[in-house]
């Protein structure tokens, strides 16, 4: 068991989501950095889909009331070592801080958190209200069976160096001025204070639109850039609804997404035509 004594801004339960319910309005949810959720859970042995806890701006405390081999990975706090297995003796009260860059931190603890499925995933979606509540002062989390595989070793290197967005062409280009995909990608955009788990809400000189009017919804996915009236892109997250109305420009990579996931209000990002498929 862990017990959360200081949840911090937000900390929620997440694994690897639940897609395939789009077609019942259920958004896929899940770690918003799935590449570092997976590798916290690699580093203490479980399966890449087990639940983890995803921390945002650190501040999280909690105490193991058992003994546990946990990992932290995303945005470093300090508190814990980053990218390698730690063995917390019972009784041991964790304190993670701010995070010196980044957002998102991910927590995984050697046999996954018994949290009950909904959807067949534990991820809490906090658009829907689908899957547990974000954690309260006080809550108390079960850890599951160890597995078979043994903890790694090895510490891996967080990510570093300015965020940088590769793309593809979206759907709706031809509702921009011509050269709107050259705009996008030659400047810079400021992250809005108003980014959270459903978009990551962008600032700077707005995308013009040839075509009056906002298109029916349609489906949508994590990854899509919106552009609504204002010429402001949105960079959808995996709490995002699964329909639009507004024209999606271009679509992440989901490396890129990843990437999205931790980047701060203020931050400035840049977009880049990507080459590659995915």
């Amino acid at each position: 068991m862990i017990e959360i004594v200081e949840p911090g801004p937000l900390a929620s339960v997440q694994d690897l989501g639940r897609p395939g319910w789009a077609a019942l309005g259920v958004p896929r949810s899940g770690a918003f950095d799935r590449g570092a959720a997976r590798l916290a859970n690699r580093l203490v042995g479980n399966d890449v889909g087990a639940g983890v806890l995803e921390v945002t701006l650190g501040g999280l405390a909690f105490r193991a009331l058992d003994a546990v081999t946990i990992a932290l990975t995303g945005a470093p706090c300090p508190g814990l070592d980053w990218g390698i297995a730690v063995t917390l003796r019972p009784g041991t009260l964790v304190r993670l801080g701010t995070p010196v860059r980044g957002l998102r931190s991910y927590l995984a603890a050697r046999g996954g958190l018994a949290v009950a499925p909904e959807l067949g995933s534990c991820s809490s979606d906090l658009l829907s209200g689908i899957g547990p509540s974000p954690l309260q002062r006080g809550e108390t989390l079960a850890v599951g069976p160890a597995p078979t595989a043994s903890p790694s070793g090895v510490a891996a290197a967080p990510r570093s160096g300015p965020a940088e967005f590769a793309i593809h062409p979206g759907p709706r280009v031809d509702w921009f001025e011509a050269g709107a995909l050259d705009r996008l990608t030659a400047q810079p955009w400021q992250v809005r204070t108003q980014s959270d788990r459903v978009g990551v809400r962008l600032d700077g000189a707005a995308l013009r639109r040839v075509r009056p009017g906002e298109l029916p919804s349609e489906p949508t996915l994590p990854g899509a850039v919106q552009v609504p009236a204002d010429g402001r892109p949105i960079v959808f997250g995996p709490d995002a609804p699964v329909t639009g109305g507004y024209p999606v420009i271009a679509v992440l990579t989901e490396v890129a997404l990843d990437a999205a996931a931790q980047v701060r209000p203020g931050d400035l990002v840049r977009f880049r035509l990507s080459s590659r498929l995915r």
